[in-house]
């Protein structure tokens, strides 16, 4: 069977500018399985017509993509596999210079200086703003833990496996039109989602009915998801206005689906955890009450956070607040510090997976323009043959939408 596997394909990244073992794990997705494979670890997610597979060595990403039957041509899988470079590019903002980024905050702020080299490679997401939305509601007075194991439910609730892989099921994010449907509140309730089972509901129902519950042609997304994603060229006050509109969603959660869906980097959400971080580390003054307890989040509260953290970090204020953030969790606490009787000094000595069969870079769903991807004379951006592919699956799509 594992011969009959696609091998790996090899995209040249150094884990300074991504650590998968940190981005996905420290809250922003919910979906990806993490499994122990011999020494190494791979990290998978099931999108609408495939399933991801990454692993990770200090320089390089490896991936591929498994397809339900039936299994595509050679020049169907081509195709797909370009496609799927496409989708990691704009998945983990591969154009954006992670150490770029590090360098100017560590030099704006002494803070941050100090945890950069063991917390490095966490970058913002660029998630399915649908799925996104969801997620961040079920997050209300939640961990992540429990988070993840309520999004999961949601997935083998309402949406079929695609495909099964090593005796697990892969199920895709279900779409609005399905959990807006009548009965899906007590499901979700019996499920264990208590009152944010309400609120998925009813969020569903209004974008649905709002937006439209149909796939527009030659398209995979229903019109509601799409208007969703259109946001993205909307000002960032108008999109939380747009956001605040569902039931369930206050300033935190729409805040998050902006930063982490929507484009809006300077966006840093607010809750008691980081409001405590602007008190600890910035000068934020402590508005916890004689007692101790700690302060109820207002509104002058979280505008008084999100205005010093932006001037301390600049316009990639919510990238840097997920570092800051992701420090401060517990089950980080040992992330990046030498393990016991070893010379490790930084997750970077992630073992290169010995059965790897690194190919050229070749085809999963594109959800945005090429144009959004590093250009050939960046630094950052993988080599030639990335923009190769790149350009292969923009044909496709053109060529699909009858262009």
């Amino acid at each position: 069977m594992a011969s009959l596997l696609p091998a790996f394909q090899s995209l040249p990244l150094p884990i300074v500018q991504l650590s998968l073992a940190a981005v996905l794990k420290c809250g922003q997705s919910f979906r990806w399985a993490i499994l122990d494979v011999g020494e190494d670890t791979e990290y998978r997610l099931c999108l609408r017509d495939r399933v991801v597979c990454l692993r990770q060595s200090p320089t390089t990403l490896f991936y591929r993509a498994l397809y339900p039957d039936p299994q595509p041509t050679p020049t169907q899988k081509a195709l797909r596999d370009a496609e799927t470079l496409v989708w990691l590019n704009d998945y983990f903002q591969l154009d954006v210079d992670l150490v770029g980024l590090y360098n100017e905050w560590s030099t704006r702020d002494p803070v941050f200086a100090r945890m950069q080299s063991r917390f490095e490679g966490i970058r913002i997401l660029r998630q399915d703003p649908w799925e996104n939305l969801i997620s961040f509601i079920c997050s209300s007075n939640n961990n992540i833990s429990r988070i993840t194991k309520m999004v999961q439910a949601l997935c083998t609730e309402y949406s079929p496996p695609l495909l099964t892989y090593e005796g697990e099921k892969y199920h895709p994010f279900p779409p609005p039109s399905v959990l807006a449907q009548p009965g899906v509140s007590a499901t979700l309730r019996s499920l264990g989602f208590g009152y944010r089972a309400e609120f998925i509901n009813r969020t569903a129902k209004m974008l649905a009915d709002t937006h439209g519950r149909m796939p527009l042609p030659n398209d995979t997304f229903e019109a509601s998801e799409r208007w969703l994603m259109s946001l993205r060229n909307s000002r960032t006050d108008d999109a939380r206005e747009e956001l605040l509109k569902f039931v369930g969603v206050g300033r935190k959660v729409a805040d998050c689906v902006l930063l982490m869906s929507l484009d809006k980097k300077e966006v840093v959400p607010v809750d008691t955890h980081v409001h405590q971080i602007a008190v600890k580390h910035y000068g934020l003054k402590d508005a916890s009450g004689p007692s101790g307890k700690k302060a109820t989040m207002t509104p002058k509260i979280y505008g008084d956070v999100n205005t010093k953290l932006f001037r301390v970090w600049g316009d990639y204020a919510g990238w840097a607040h997920s570092v800051l953030f992701t420090a401060d969790l517990k089950s980080f606490a040992s992330y990046g510090l030498p393990a016991p009787g070893s010379r490790t000094t930084s997750p970077s000595s992630t073992k290169i997976a010995p059965d790897f069969m690194p190919g050229d870079i070749l085809p999963t769903p594109p959800l945005t323009p090429v144009s959004s991807l590093k250009r050939s004379n960046d630094p950052v951006h993988c080599s030639s043959d990335c923009q190769e592919a790149a350009t292969l699956a923009e044909r496709v799509k053109r060529r699909r939408r009858g262009a």
